[in-house]
């Protein structure tokens, strides 16, 4: 299983290589530690949106259609990706065309135009992606939850931005973003696939290693601490109710990470899960039902999210929240337990089959978490996992007070909702 080196550049930039003899691709990727929980009010957006900029020329290549001609002349993709905590970039192409990725990637991220003109029109592109979401409750129904489980604060801000906010960003404020947060010691490229590992290193010293910049990193720690139960109806019309049902729940370095993952299986992350089988398979309430956990440096959640029949909303919830008693009540038998833990294990090593996967996977770790952590030890991690240390999380977790439900429909009185978590 995947083998990585990780060394440091001059200028305190990482460089993790992981190779993948058995296919002919490569994945570089350049990730960023900052994104939306480093944004203040008046630029919420602006990461997404410094995002956005960088395909829109360089000196080099003056303008997107530039940049994308050379990628997909060679057959290549490319793209990029903004979270709460870390901006990613990648290319993906054939292994011989290793060094145009490592061109394009640093032309992009260090010679950007950023002309006025261009972040004007690009304005009136981000506003039709927010459109889109708005239209798309199964995407949206997320960005309303993260907002009632973390409140007014950054984490809790759409990564798009509002409208508004957009409408009002100048060329000044990249400037600002970028010469803060794009610096060396705040920045790491992850190379996966089919490499020669010393080629790598070099092209990663030539295109990467005289980029200098010290800064400071920037830390603002944004932790969860509920006593009450909240409830968020957003009104549309709709044909389909959509919820999200969840809690505070982990960071990445937690002792509990695993538990919860594995938790989170058992109830939601497959078609053999509970949730599926009674709100699904069981009642035929839904299409799609799912639980999942996310995690941040210093703070995570656990969430259950469907769309369910308009008049049948009521019976879903409180599915889940029996569901949530129950695992909580008593102990998972040895083959529930077995099972989640083997699909947590299957699903990495078929995702360890695609070099930006791993990419992404190990980029996660340098500029996230403390230190990079194996497949094999990840696969060891939830090995340890026991029935008690399901059942202890859960009654940790699962309590009235901590539950947050977000609801899309054609609903106006949320205090129907609000009776359900009492």
């Amino acid at each position: 299983m995947n083998q990585y080196s990780l060394t440091t550049l001059k200028n305190g930039l990482r460089l993790i290589t992981v190779p993948m003899p058995q296919v002919e691709s490569v994945t570089v990727m350049v990730g960023v530690g900052a994104g939306g929980r480093h944004e203040t009010k008046s630029v919420n957006g602006l990461f997404h949106f410094i995002e956005h900029m960088a395909f829109k020329g360089t000196k080099k290549r003056p303008s997107s259609l530039k940049i994308a001609s050379e990628v997909y002349s060679v057959g290549g993709i490319f793209n990029a990706s903004t979270g709460q905590e870390r901006t990613y970039y990648f290319i993906k192409l054939a292994s011989k065309h290793q060094e145009l990725a490592f061109d394009i990637l640093a032309d992009m991220l260090f010679n950007s135009l950023l002309k006025t003109e261009e972040i004007e029109k690009e304005k009136r592109v981000i506003i039709e992606e927010i459109n889109m979401y708005e239209d798309t409750p199964i995407d949206r129904i997320g960005y309303i939850f993260l907002r009632l489980i973390y409140g007014d604060n950054p984490m809790g801000w759409e990564i798009l931005g509002e409208k508004k906010t957009i409408k009002q960003i100048k060329r000044e404020d990249f400037l600002a973003f970028i010469d803060k947060f794009y610096f060396p010691g705040n920045m790491a490229v992850a190379v996966a696939g089919r490499l020669d590992e010393s080629r790598i290193k070099k092209l990663a010293a030539q295109y990467f290693g005289n980029f200098e910049r010290k800064r400071k990193k920037q830390t603002k720690t944004i932790k969860l601490h509920q006593k009450k139960a909240r409830v968020k109806v957003a009104y549309k019309k709709t044909d389909q109710a959509h919820f999200c049902l969840g809690v505070p729940g982990y960071w990445y370095t937690h002792p509990d990470r695993f538990t919860i993952g594995v938790l989170a299986t058992i109830l939601g992350g497959s078609m053999s899960s509970r949730l599926f089988w009674q709100i699904r398979e069981r009642r035929g309430l839904a299409y799609y039902v799912r639980t999942e956990a996310d995690f941040f440096t210093d703070s995570g959640l656990l969430a259950t999210q469907a769309g369910v029949k308009l008049e049948k909303i009521e019976e879903a919830i409180k599915i889940c929240l029996k569901e949530y008693g129950k695992i909580a009540a008593s102990k998972v038998k040895s083959q529930e337990l077995t099972r989640a833990k083997e699909i947590l294990k299957g699903g990495l090593i078929l995702s360890l089959e695609d070099s930006m996967n791993v990419a992404g996977r190990y980029l996660n770790h340098v500029l996230l978490e403390e230190g990079v952590r194996t497949p094999q030890r990840t696969m060891a991690l939830i090995d340890k996992v026991m029935a008690e240390d399901i059942q202890r999380v859960a009654k940790t977790i699962f309590k009235p007070e901590k539950l947050n439900l977000a609801i899309i429909g054609p609903y106006k009185d949320e205090n129907r909702f609000k009776k359900l978590l009492r």
